[in-house]
């Protein structure tokens, strides 16, 4: 749930008059009752006091206003804090309205810029978990293709070099040319790095972003400026890289969810669940006619009896690969269920009956043989009526093929 604006600062660090007031008199109270009774009365006496008094209200309004300032600034920092929660939390939430994990890396990298007061570009570097070699994912005011040009390595980086090699914990860089010129980098990738925005970078913060205890990557915010950042920046970026990566991971696992409502398991094509649901936005088009393609397996089972289920979903597989191959993503494409594939596309018909003949002599030439039946059927509109027309034309296929096989085959 957001939390901004629920707290009004305003009001953080106010004490009413009353509480003042108090503050003040018990103190002076004290003082007066303690001179009257403790020492003796005459002149300096009071004026002691009197000056007791005024170094007491002094020191009290600057302890006040010290008390004060340091709230605010807790206060400030609180602030920040919850902006990065709510920044996460939007995101987290938004999820579904992005397209790829890039995209979704993108917006969490303008929102983290946005966060931290000093930093003006930054960038999100992934690291490859087998060969170690990073690449520049997203970008905030950088160049991503000349960043991308970079080939360097996690070793080679002052992330790594600063952590002795762990990359566990947020490092300030405030002179980015001294850093470079002892790498390892070649001359024109150290130009490129110091120079992929349109002034000098010269200080970096660099924080490792970990999912499920492994080294998901690095996100850089950078400034223009000497020595911009300090301990508070660091602080700040370590809760905003912790939220990042639960941020990422939700993002991940929120994906992996929706990939296994929509998907296929098996055969990685749309479900049947989902193909009925993506027709629906299915555009007509005026110049090539619709049809929908019905195909079913042949000889499913006699594959699983003899020579086993790895076999018989091998089988299913290739179909699949060979039809997302031919058709994906241009037209849409589904295990409809069991040994049943579904396609819809657009013709000329004579062009679809051409690849769907040709798929049927490639994959009858696979090892142990795929074979399987089709029927067509035109959709204007009526899917049900379309859809029922193929599977009759399928089963029409299928009959034929049973009839025309020796008897023996038939057995």
């Amino acid at each position: 749930m957001k939390t901004k604006g629920r707290i009004n600062n305003k009001h953080i660090a106010y004490v009413d008059f009353k509480s003042h007031l108090l503050l003040l008199a018990v103190p002076f109270l004290l003082f007066v009752i303690i001179f009257i009774f403790a020492i003796p009365s005459n002149a300096n006496t009071y004026l002691y006091l009197m000056l007791i008094c005024g170094v007491y209200a002094l020191s009290y309004g600057i302890t006040y206003y010290i008390h004060k300032q340091n709230i605010l600034r807790l206060w400030q920092h609180l602030e920040q804090v919850v902006h990065i929660n709510d920044t996460t939390y939007e995101l987290v939430n938004l999820s579904s309205q992005y397209d790829s994990e890039k995209t979704f890396l993108d917006a969490l990298l303008q929102k983290a810029v946005s966060a931290i007061d000093d930093a003006e570009m930054g960038s999100i570097i992934l690291v490859d978990k087998n060969t170690t070699r990073l690449q520049f994912e997203s970008v905030v005011g950088l160049d991503i293709d000349a960043l991308r040009k970079i080939n360097f390595t996690l070793e080679e980086t002052f992330q790594f070099r600063r952590t002795n090699g762990r990359c566990d914990k947020a490092v300030v860089i405030n002179n980015m040319k001294n850093i470079n010129a002892k790498s390892t980098l070649t001359n024109e990738d150290q130009h490129a790095l110091l120079h992929a925005s349109i002034q000098p970078i010269c200080s970096t913060l660099s924080s490792p972003i970990h999912i499920e205890g492994e080294l998901y990557g690095m996100m850089n915010l950078d400034s223009i400026k000497m020595d911009a950042f300090g301990d508070y920046d660091i602080n700040l970026v370590n809760i905003l890289t912790s939220e990042a990566a639960n941020a990422i991971s939700l993002y991940q696992k929120s994906k992996k969810i929706e990939i296994m409502a929509d998907y296929d398991g098996l055969t990685e094509l749309y479900n049947r669940k989902k193909f009925d649901a993506t027709i629906l936005q299915w555009q007509h088009n005026p110049e090539l006619a619709s049809y929908i393609i019905i195909l079913d397996m042949d000889n499913l089972k006699p594959l699983n009896d003899q020579y086993g289920h790895q076999a018989g979903d091998d089988a299913l597989k290739a179909i699949a690969q060979s039809l997302k191959a031919l058709w994906h993503p241009e037209f849409l494409v589904a295990r409809y269920g069991g040994d049943e594939f579904v396609a819809l596309c657009r013709g000329p018909i004579d062009t679809l009956e051409q690849q769907i003949t040709q798929l049927q002599q490639d994959l009858a030439a696979c090892v142990h043989g795929i074979h399987f039946s089709y029927g067509f059927a035109q959709y204007d509109q009526d899917w049900e009526s379309a859809f029922k027309q193929a599977d009759n034309n399928m089963y029409t296929q299928k009959r034929l093929k049973k009839w025309s096989a020796p008897k023996s085959a038939r057995n």
